[in-house]
């Protein structure tokens, strides 16, 4: 599924991700206390994610259940900054991080397992 999510709807996700399908109210409760927001933007916010497809309504009490995982939502965001930032190219992708964040011998060796067990 290729579902692009802004930040404020991934606070409702990640909601939903952790303890899975919530009553709206519950979810307003979460995000006031988490970070301070109104009722009004939970809802705003739960909407744009319905609308978008990544999360269902149904009743009784504004069930909200998630559409997509968060796995999928990485995938699709990885993709999108690959395809962005570097031209489809996960080599050009790789090499800018590792030029950028370097990398543990450790790293280098899980990595390269993970590359084998890919092929």
């Amino acid at each position: 599924m290729d579902v692009k999510l802004f930040d404020s709807e991934l606070k409702v996700m990640e909601v939903l991700w952790e303890q899975g399908p919530k009553n709206a109210k519950d979810i307003v409760e979460i995000l006031a206390k988490s970070i301070g927001w109104n009722k009004n933007t939970t809802y705003t916010v739960i909407k744009k994610c319905i609308e978008k497809g990544a999360v269902e309504r149904s009743e009784p009490g504004f069930l909200c259940t998630p559409l997509v995982t968060k796995e999928e939502v990485a995938r699709s965001e990885t993709e999108q900054l690959i395809d962005k930032m570097y031209g489809g190219s996960s080599e050009l992708f790789f090499s800018a991080f590792l030029k950028n964040q370097g990398i543990s011998q450790e790293d280098a060796l899980r990595l390269a397992r993970m590359i084998e067990e890919a092929k």
